[in-house]
């Protein structure tokens, strides 16, 4: 196990790192493969070094971009030609009938507008970057139909074929998701209740905001149904195999990130330093790609989204870069009234609007095409269209509107030299929202938020709201409307998704309601604050932090006696230090007991008629009424939450015996968290014999440690959190370092499917070279692409 906090760094410790087979060892040229691949203008070289990373080397940045859409389909084909497929509608043709339907809700989310106008947005020279990494996606797929032994295993099981890859497709994939509508629809069925109160017991407004009906809405109207197409769930694989075990759905506390930069004059080497750790699915396929792409006039590395050209948090050799989530309310539900004799039009204005509609057949196995119907009104796609009701929805999403493609961000991003030309030039390729983090080798650091919003004639996007027209978006404003930082006072900056909208900030430009619970942030500032010369091994032990604020306050409010059933809880917490290690038997028992009370503080303070809407309780809610009971919990609330928390305390002990033995003292939380990565079509005995899981190890943390490890559902795997890191040390980019859990290969041939599994679950961050030097020292394997 890794000791974090004195965990030396530098470049000579760094390649120390390195495994001993893989020091002093490179691959010649000359026994390099060579691959003919149609669409470069040059011969390209691909090396590869001990940790999976393919190091890619062009004579144009094009070519560059080739090569990292030929690295990733060869690491992760079947993963990129899922979603393709997926976002495409083209999943019944397949797979079968059952998935028409979902076939038919992609096509929906597909942009309608002109294609030729969207890529006429895009300068020619990132235009030439995507186009070249579609070629080379294109090149491998040529290359493993040509070779059946190079493709995938799950082609074979499942007796499919890749798709071929088009510009075209990057520009029409817009449907990502859209989560929000269904916060609006709790919303105001809660309003029809009259217990919109309790809409703050799962999801707290911040900033605060008073919520109210809007004008012309009957909230009672308002049900699930509203949301039409985007109730379909989870693909269903569950087709091809008997009885599918559904997927947990996602809590408020997942999705995040953290990223922090420090300057040059709060530095231990007097550069700047970046860490980044996004925060994401864990359980499945990785959501990361790490590679390295050099040619004249760029040279960048770091963790990619497989499908999508570019590299979205590392550095380039001028500049660190990462990311956060921000928040900004994107997507908006209306709700339109059909016209009484022809349900094909609908209220807007002044009169009737006819639908935009398109008759499609969708192709399916075996089977006759499946006709759908996509409608569109003047706020989007139709999700719902019910006649016999007169009721109809639309969605209104940044997403799907023109100029909102997100496919060019990152090469435009790769491409900047600067603080200048980013703000310039990339940022307004970038439509998703984002907390983008900045340090140079000169010495700046910077932070902007980045994403468009929408301009709203009125209303603040918090329900549904007539489709009549009265609450249409008029707009959008792009990033130059949004905060920044560059060069802070305090001298270094960090984002957790926490609200970090200035103080000041006008009312009527609150992007959104929904930034998360301020811990992990609190955390985060406390540690950077104290420490005057930041190292990096502080980043990376601050990256690994199981610290838990939500424990420690938990801890703070503990009776001072309970009955015989609660006192050995009571013993084992009081005087805990609130860190959620591994080892760790009061982490254990605390979890347990943190679901036990709010589960029984739901009961307390939910009507059962309001329980399906309200199935979670914020943490601030619950440590809010443990240590200033009120109303809500009856007559005597103090004696309430006594007995309340008396009964949790009991409950828990009684559990984690059972959970995890009689012996207290061999209880560990990472023997509940465990981190179990599955192929997600593993209830396919084929696949899951040739994809074995990945697994026997625990892990610290939660949704609100630094260390971020969800838990989801009713038991306690890590589901997800920061699967992949990076700290990186500004222009000394060789002693950088990270992690890609579970490897950089999907295919279990590789000896990179899982190589990086230990060291995550260590904490122990590998070197991410970057140096010419020290990558030919270190090479594995060399590919050579010929035109």
């Amino acid at each position: 196990m890794l000791n974090r906090r004195s965990f030396l760094l530098g470049s000579a410790a760094t390649l120390a790192l390195l495994p001993v087979a893989a020091r002093a060892q490179g691959v010649p040229v000359s026994r390099a493969r060579q691959v003919a691949a149609a669409g470069l203008s040059a011969p390209v070289e691909i090396v590869d070094d001990p940790y999976g990373v393919p190091h890619i080397r062009a004579r144009s940045i094009p070519d560059a971009f080739f090569g990292q859409g030929y690295v990733v389909a060869r690491d992760r084909l079947f993963q990129i030609d899922l979603a393709h497929r997926r976002e495409m509608g083209r999943m019944a043709e397949a797979f079968g009938p059952e998935f028409a339907p979902h076939d038919a809700a992609a096509r929906l989310f597909l942009f309608r507008g002109d294609l030729d106008a969207e890529l006429a947005r895009v300068p020619e020279n990132i235009l030439a970057c995507a186009r070249a990494y579609v070629a080379g996606i294109n090149a491998r797929i040529d290359e493993v139909l040509a070779d059946p032994a190079l493709l995938p295993r799950e082609y074979g099981i499942l007796g499919v074929t890749p798709l071929q890859w088009d510009l075209r497709n990057l520009v029409l994939a817009r449907g990502g998701g859209f989560g929000g509508v269904a916060d609006e629809v709790r919303r105001a069925r809660l309003a029809a209740m009259g217990l919109l109160e309790l809409d703050a017991v799962i999801a707290p407004l911040r900033p605060a905001w008073d919520l109210r009906v809007p004008e012309g809405l009957d909230a009672a109207a308002v049900s699930e149904a509203d949301l039409g197409v985007l109730r379909l769930g989870g693909l269903p694989f569950g087709s091809l195999v008997p009885d599918p075990d559904p997927p947990a759905p996602p809590t408020s506390a997942d999705a995040g990130s953290n990223a922090w930069t420090i300057g040059p004059g709060r530095s231990a080497t007097g550069r700047p330093i970046l860490a980044n750790d996004p925060h994401l699915g864990i359980g499945g396929l990785g959501p990361r790609h790490v590679a390295h792409l050099s040619a004249p006039g760029l040279d960048v590395i770091g963790g990619g989204s497989p499908g999508l050209p570019g590299i979205m948090q590392g550095h380039t050799d001028r500049f660190a870069f990462g990311r956060t989530n921000f928040h900004i309310d994107q997507e908006d539900l209306f709700v339109l009234e059909l016209h009484p004799d022809d349900p094909e039009r609908y209220r807007h204005g002044d009169g009737w609007r006819r639908f935009d509609r398109f008759e499609v057949a969708i192709p399916v196995k075996n089977a006759a095409p499946h006709a759908a119907t996509l409608r569109y009104a003047v706020q989007g796609p139709v999700l719902s269209h019910d006649p016999a009701r007169r009721r109809a929805t639309a969605l209104a999403a940044i997403e799907l509107r023109p100029g909102a493609s997100g496919a060019f961000a990152m090469i435009a991003i790769n491409l900047a030299r600067d603080w200048e030309s980013l703000r310039a030039t990339a940022f307004r390729f970038h439509p998703s929202p984002t907390n983008f983090h900045y340090a140079d080798i000169d010495g700046n650091h910077g932070w902007q938020v980045i994403g468009f919003a929408p301009v709203r004639r009125r209303g603040d996007g918090l329900m549904p709201v007539p489709g009549d027209g009265r609450y249409d978006w008029t707009g959008i404003r792009d990033f130059s409307a949004l905060p920044n930082e560059y060069n802070p006072a305090k001298g270094w900056f960090a984002s957790a998704n926490q609200n970090n909208l200035p103080e000041g900030w006008p009312r009527n430009r609150i992007p959104a309601f929904s930034f998360r619970d301020p811990y992990r942030y609190q955390r985060i500032a406390g540690v950077l604050s104290a420490q005057p010369r930041h190292r990096l091994a502080d980043s990376v032990a601050l990256m690994h932090d199981t610290l838990s604020t939500p424990a420690r306050q938990l801890v703070a409010l503990l009776p001072a006696q309970g009955t015989a059933e609660a006192a050995p809880a009571l013993a084992m917490l009081r005087g805990w230090d609130g860190r959620l290690d591994a080892d760790s038997a009061p982490a254990a028992l605390y979890q347990i007991l943190w679901r036990e009370l709010g589960r029984r503080m739901l009961a307390a303070i939910v009507p059962e008629r309001a329980r399906e809407l309200v199935d979670e309780i914020a943490p601030s809610v619950l440590l809010g009424l443990l240590a200033f009971p009120d109303a809500r919990l009856g007559a005597d609330p103090v004696a309430a939450r006594d007995a309340l928390f008396d009964a949790a305390l009991a409950a828990a002990w009684a559990q984690a015996r059972e959970q995890l033995g009689s012996d207290p003292a061999a209880w560990r939380w990472g023997t509940l968290h465990r981190v179990t990565i599955r192929h997600p079509l593993s209830r396919i005995p084929a696949i899951a014999a040739a994809f074995p899981p990945i697994e026997g190890e625990g892990s610290g943390g939660d949704s609100y440690t630094p260390m971020a490890r969800w838990i989801r559902g009713s038991g306690w795997n890590v589901s997800g959190g920061a699967s992949y890191l990076q700290a990186i040390d500004v222009g000394a980019w060789d002693n950088s370092l990270f992690l890609n859990l579970p490897g950089n290969s999907n295919d279990p041939r590789s000896g990179h499917y899982r190589d990086l599994y230990p060291h995550w679950i260590s904490g122990e961050m590998r070197p991410m070279l970057f140096s010419r030097r020290a990558v030919d020292a270190h090479a594995t394997r060399r590919t050579i692409l010929r035109p």
